[in-house]
């Protein structure tokens, strides 16, 4: 295989174009992330509403939501978003070293955006940005 190469070198400019081409992008990438420029910035919108759940598994696969409006089950099998979003989340607390006693915080913003937080590992994740009927999977948690 080195012959075929051999017979075929890259041509210089081109290594060379290459090397600068993912410099520029890493130092564009560095200035961006340290003054903001060029990165869209989301206003932080005041609260309408904000509940505190504890998720819990149960031994038959379901998961009970606990919060102000008492216990809800969702049940196996059921609300695969949802159980995709706690399963992400409750592997980044684990790196925490943080159980589900904990609760995360629901919180539905002025603007109609559902986002869910988790206090324990400051994680924050725009529900919306998946779909409206994801995030509606989880707005039904706001009233239990």
């Amino acid at each position: 295989m080195s012959e075929i190469f051999a017979e075929h070198p890259i041509p210089r400019a081109a290594i060379v174009g290459a090397g600068l081409l993912v410099a520029v992008t890493v130092v564009a990438a560095g200035i961006g992330r340290h003054t903001g420029l060029g990165t869209q910035a989301h206003p932080e919108m005041a609260m309408v509403q904000a509940v505190d759940l504890v998720f819990r598994d149960r031994p038959n696969g379901a998961i009970a939501v606990t919060g102000p409006h008492g216990t809800v089950v969702l049940e196996s099998g059921e609300n695969g978003f949802v159980r995709g979003i706690l399963r992400g989340m409750a592997r980044e607390r684990k790196t925490y070293g943080v159980g589900t006693e904990v609760p995360f915080r629901l919180i539905r913003r002025v603007d109609g955006r559902l986002v869910l937080e988790d206090p324990a590992t400051r994680q924050t994740l725009d529900l919306g940005a998946y779909g409206s009927g994801n995030a509606e999977a989880f707005g039904r948690l706001l009233h239990g």
